[in-house]
């Protein structure tokens, strides 16, 4: 028997890591997976909506313009990419789970919160790579009900 199969936890955060590593974006790779009952029901990746261009190949060294926030302007985070496509493909995400190599930011909290996900399984802090005080996605998940925490190492 073999006991050394890899969980589920394990196989679903390779792989966002792995799709991160399709990104465009030139600042930050990021990839998620949204799954169910042990099932995947879509993946994303951080960059520009489908069709428009690649950051890293308009802007190799610079990457996309930035707002206000210093985030950038154009792409959608691997989270909103995730779930837009599962909810364009009629997916139900009532009780899911997403997997995401850095911890959600506000905005993607609450679009997490809105679509019925119940847990969120994240690789690396946001708030230490942006050099914040604290991770408010995660927070606002956690005080809202979904489960939101780092994957053990």
């Amino acid at each position: 028997m073999n006991n050394s199969k890899p969980s589920f936890e394990n196989i679903f955060m390779n792989l966002a890591s792995d799709l991160a590593r399709r990104s465009h974006c030139v600042k930050a790779q990021v990839g998620a997976v949204l799954t169910k009952d042990t099932r995947i029901i879509s993946i994303g990746y951080n960059g520009p909506p489908a069709g428009t261009h690649n950051c890293d190949e308009e802007w190799p060294e610079s990457g996309c313009p930035r707002d206000a926030r210093g985030s950038c302007s154009l792409a959608l985070h691997a989270e909103e990419n995730a779930i837009l496509y599962a909810v364009k493909n009629g997916a139900a995400l009532e009780g899911s789970t997403l997997y995401v190599t850095l911890s959600p930011c506000l905005p993607c909290a609450r679009l997490i919160y809105s679509s019925g996900i119940k847990k969120v399984i994240f690789k690396n802090s946001y708030a230490e790579y942006k050099g914040l005080a604290s991770d408010e996605g995660v927070d606002f998940l956690n005080r809202f009900g979904v489960l939101a925490i780092k994957a053990e190492s």
